[in-house]
């Protein structure tokens, strides 16, 4: 087993429990889980000493009523203690839809790098279209670089699981992974459809300009070295043996001396 020690952070999202956790068990890495909002008090660089890496599976700052979501917007306490713990240079990998959180906080994007949009909204000073989805994708990815998260990985290799077309900063990430799928308004359905008009599998009248299909990258905020991860909804994804590669690999390498010595000379 590692010694990395890892906690992991979830809710927000319908998963698939069972095989999600039986996936981090067989990572190989000391993990704790914790769900939200309790996890929130954790994000200080105090209660968060005992862990090696943070991991998110997590969607916090927004609901879903009828009519649409209903976005939170965190406390100064909760962002106070956020940014003193990148401060510090915790480790953090963000998989999936976590990148989505908190909607309502545009920094919290800066911090992964990108942003899922349930409903149009501002990014940088400039309104975005509501991001898009597909499930079950049967795509190839492929490894950009040599890095220790892509150690021990193929040239390219096979994955079934969610897509996003989405919001992704290439400006302030360092890309390792993209895939062959095409980021097109044509082969993924509005969220916004979904979540205010009940439409789950739509794309009528929805225009959203093509995308990155960068879905793996890493980047630094403030003296924190970041991971993100597209991949991480589907069970055939949980069985697969190089995404388990690649997440052991990330969790490794976001909370080693390393990491932290790269995101703090950036």
């Amino acid at each position: 087993m590692s010694d990395t020690s890892v906690l992991l952070v979830t809710k927000g999202h319908p998963f698939d429990r069972g095989e999600f956790f039986s996936m981090f068990d067989q990572l190989g890495v000391n993990w704790t889980h914790v769900e939200q909002p309790a996890a929130r008090v954790f994000m200080t660089p105090e209660l968060a000493d005992p862990y090696d890496v943070l991991v998110f599976y997590d969607m916090p700052g927004l609901s879903f009523e009828a009519g649409g979501p209903v976005f939170e917007t965190p406390s100064e306490e909760y962002k106070s203690g956020l940014i003193s713990l990148l401060a510090s240079g915790k480790g953090m990998v963000f998989m999936h839809h976590a990148i989505a959180g908190w909607p309502a906080w545009e920094e919290y994007a800066e911090i992964i790098g990108g942003r899922f949009l349930y409903i149009p909204g501002e990014l940088r000073g400039k309104l975005h279209q509501d991001s898009g989805y597909r499930h079950s994708v049967e795509h190839e990815l492929t490894v950009l670089q040599d890095h220790p998260i892509t150690a021990h990985l193929p040239t390219s290799f096979p994955m079934t699981d969610e897509l996003y077309l989405c919001e992704v900063f290439e400006d302030s990430i360092t890309p390792l992974l993209t895939s062959d799928y095409q980021f097109n308004q044509d082969n993924f359905y509005s969220a916004a459809k979904v979540v205010q008009e009940g439409k789950m599998y739509s794309n009528e009248d929805w225009q959203h300009p093509a995308s990155s299909n960068l879905v793996g990258w890493l980047k630094h905020y403030s003296n924190s070295p970041i991971v993100y991860l597209q991949g991480g909804d589907d069970p055939v994804a949980y069985h697969s043996v190089e995404y388990q590669q690649l997440l052991k690999n990330a969790i490794n390498w976001a909370g080693s001396q390393e990491a932290l010595d790269w995101a703090m000379t950036q």
